[in-house]
């Protein structure tokens, strides 16, 4: 399994990218996506999900065109609101296989109701 980081200094935002067996995930993706698919075709991998930990106000998030370039699910926490998108709201304590990793969804509101992290 490979985890990276992708940090953007003016906004003080880290993106992650996250893959096994040929199979990626991008946490919080920034705007700009090509280096996340980018990243992911220089590894013979496909992007599967695009989890986001919460809502953010506070910068443009690239989830939306990431999923319409990559064919992958868009996943919210629960007690997400109703988009105007294709996304999965997940329960706590889903489980998502990606490749031979498994990745948990633990439902943590304070930030966001519905504020999630992945392990």
């Amino acid at each position: 399994m490979k985890v990276e980081q992708i940090y953007t200094n003016c906004l003080a935002h880290g993106a992650y990218y996250i893959e096994s067996d040929g199979e990626a995930a991008v946490i919080d993706p920034l705007r700009e996506i090509q280096e996340y698919i980018d990243m992911a075709e220089s590894r013979g991998a496909k992007i599967k999900y695009i989890f986001e930990t919460h809502f953010h106000a506070d910068f443009v998030s690239g989830h939306q065109d990431l999923a319409a370039a990559t064919g992958a699910t868009i996943v919210y926490g629960p007690t997400t609101m109703e988009t105007g998108y294709d996304m999965h709201v997940e329960k706590d304590e889903e489980i998502f296989i990606l490749g031979n990793t498994k990745i948990k969804l633990l439902h943590t509101p304070g930030h966001n109701t519905e504020s999630s992290v992945f392990f």
